[in-house]
């Protein structure tokens, strides 16, 4: 009963590994009459022979992590790796602060509230890292007497 060339020719015609291919334990005697290609086909069409479902990993937890991600969830401290500017680089957390105090900067000067003395002192501290946020601009801006208080 070795049926080693009916497993190797089936697996040829259903574009698989010879692991994959199984044979109906009940009509073996058929398969092992089946010597030309044309009668392993005929035993695939009747269902004696069939190619056995490909062996993985199924990925419907990581679909269900990916979507909690995505609603924010999972993100706590025991997630995370890599440190803090890890997640957002240094330079991308500079570049969210400066620019709103420099936009900030150019409409106050161009509605005339700072002159540009005053624009240029600040736009350089500002770039020396001195203002943490726009708020904090407006409140040196205050207390140096440089913008009126708005009522």
């Amino acid at each position: 009963m070795d049926l080693k060339n009916q497993k190797r020719m089936a697996a040829q015609l259903l574009k698989c590994g010879i692991n994959r291919v199984w044979i109906d334990p009940n009509r073996i005697e058929d398969v092992e009459d089946a010597i030309t290609r044309a009668d392993i086909r005929t035993a695939i069409n009747s269902g004696t022979i069939k190619a056995k479902q490909k062996i993985g990993v199924s990925r419907g937890r990581a679909r269900h992590l990916y979507k909690q991600k995505k609603k924010g969830k999972q993100r706590g401290h025991g997630s995370r790796k890599g440190g803090k500017k890890a997640r957002k680089p240094k330079k991308q957390q500079w570049i969210q602060t400066i620019r709103p105090i420099r936009a900030r900067l150019k409409t106050l000067r161009d509605e005339g509230k700072i002159n540009r003395n005053i624009y240029r002192k600040f736009y350089m501290k500002a770039k020396g890292g001195m203002f943490k946020s726009k708020a904090h601009l407006e409140t040196h801006l205050r207390v140096e007497g440089h913008l009126k208080e708005e009522n």
